[in-house]
């Protein structure tokens, strides 16, 4: 598989370098602990201890692994695109239809995404039909309850 390009703001870059150390600095060697522990205890085969931090381990592995692969190929979001045209990292104000209440996204890479304080990717449905568009505009969006129309009022 090719290395797929990860764009992160500088705060999301800050974020998943400290998710890693934290994983590779405290969550590691816990789990190494639990391990060792596990195994002075009685027969690994029928201890559910040992169970449990193995697939700890191979959580924590697999994460480290997904945030290096992240990290190597990493592009900053750099507020290059005017302030009229929505682009990665703008602060957008919709509304739903004209006169809803205004709701803050900010426009992120995939793996910086939290929808619930804000940040969607520009490869969500929504992220997808804000980027390149300008205040007054409207887009729709597909969702589970039907179409939704957002007006977009401000872009910073």
């Amino acid at each position: 598989m090719p290395d797929q390009v990860t764009f992160l703001t500088e705060e999301g870059l800050k974020k998943l370098q400290e998710d890693l150390d934290y994983l590779r600095l405290v969550k590691r060697p816990q789990v190494i602990r639990q391990l060792q522990d596990a195994l002075e205890q009685a027969s690994a085969l029928e201890n559910p201890d040992y169970e449990v931090a193995k697939n700890e381990q191979a959580f924590v592995e697999g994460r480290i692994l997904q945030l290096e692969q992240i990290l190597k190929n990493v592009v900053i979001i750099e507020k290059n695109a005017p302030a009229n045209v929505v682009g990665l990292g703008s602060e957008v104000i919709v509304t739903e239809g004209e006169d809803g209440e205004p709701e803050r996204y900010v426009i992120v890479g995939s793996a910086e995404a939290d929808p619930a304080h804000g940040y969607i990717s520009n490869e969500s449905p929504l992220g997808r039909v804000l980027m390149g568009k300008k205040v007054g505009d409207r887009v729709s969006v597909l969702a589970p309850a039907g179409e939704i129309t957002f007006h977009i009022k401000s872009i910073k």
